[in-house]
């Protein structure tokens, strides 16, 4: 069971086009209403909302159900709707509906995809950080929370910004008695050909492919300090890439170090990418290979190297003390 959570604002694209373009499975869609602003805007987003779930319903064949968040600007409730809500979604998707038995193997149960393009700001971050949050708590579903972005092609305020300005031109043209039909015509066709797609689609439009991809998942970095060792073992990896087992990655650490290779210092490297993996701390992925285990960064580990990469005080020198 692939679960989306969509928080409905005022665009169309880039809330269901990510999912139809990358060929996603979605089961069930929870839609987010927030029903706060101005009358106009509220009835925008529920038109929105109605329209969503339509498509979803009807493009991919998903369970549609709608949420309402009663105060968008209030960070806290929101943050613990989120919480709430991932939460439940996830142990509802590790039960069998029908014989109320676990699902089968890790690789088979359900996910929970949390798309934070739309909605106010104060939204987007309390989904992401509830999602973070449950990630760290849930160490043995965090392959199961998604929490992704999706970038528009267009933004249609800047298009609506530039006929407002001609259409201002072309009344002061007026005021002053020197009009052209075909400017009239122009300036008409254009504003109802913007106004029709504002109506149809939103803010935006589209939803653009980046890095191969029109989803842009955002990683989750955890509550927990790498220890100075543990940094050597981040630094080598995102210097070399790959590691083609961790009695590898032990050999490049003791030449980088000056050490002996022993079973000891291998131990000691074993122990600290468990801490740093998937189970751990998640800035390692390890994929087994026969009898070994290729060793890499995650994404939020090459993340973690780029931002500390600049560093050059004592704390972040190779140093196999710790």
């Amino acid at each position: 069971m692939q679960t989306h959570i969509v928080p409905v604002g005022f665009d169309y694209d880039r809330v269901i086009a990510p999912l139809v373009r990358e060929q996603l499975d979605v089961d069930r869609v929870i839609l987010l209403e927030g029903e706060i602003g101005s009358e106009a805007n509220v009835e925008y987003s529920r038109r929105l909302a109605t329209k969503l779930e339509q498509d979803f319903r009807n493009l991919l064949g998903a369970e549609t159900e709608r949420f309402v968040i009663e105060n968008v600007y209030d960070y806290d409730a929101a943050f613990e709707q989120a919480f709430t809500l991932i939460n439940d979604e996830l142990d509802h998707e590790g039960i069998d509906a029908e014989d109320g038995s676990e699902d089968g193997p890790e690789g088979s149960r359900g996910e929970v995809w949390v798309n934070i393009s739309a909605m106010p700001r104060t939204v987007s971050f309390a989904f992401a950080t509830a999602g973070h949050s449950i990630m760290v708590e849930r160490e043995n579903d965090r392959d199961r929370i998604h929490t992704y972005y999706t970038v528009p092609e267009k933004y249609l305020e800047t298009e609506l910004a530039e006929e407002l300005r001609a259409g201002i031109d072309l009344l002061e043209d007026v005021q002053g008695g020197d009009v052209d039909d075909d400017r009239v015509a122009d300036r008409l066709a254009g504003a109802r050909e913007l106004l029709a797609e504002f109506d149809e689609r939103g803010t935006t439009v589209g939803a653009k492919e980046v890095g191969g991809s029109h989803v842009v998942e955002l990683p989750i970095a955890p509550f927990s300090n790498v220890k100075p060792f543990e940094e050597v073992i981040l630094f080598t990896l995102g210097e070399h890439g790959e590691f083609a087992s961790v009695s590898e990655l032990a050999k490049q650490l003791a030449r980088d170090l000056g050490e002996e290779y022993s079973d000891s210092f291998r131990s000691k490297v074993i122990y600290a990418v468990d801490r740093l993996g998937p189970g751990g701390k998640g800035y390692v992925e390890r994929e087994k290979q026969g009898k070994s285990y290729r060793t890499r960064l995650s994404r939020i580990g090459k993340l973690w190297v780029r931002a500390h990469s600049g560093r050059d005080d004592e704390r972040y020198e190779l140093d196999s003390s710790a």
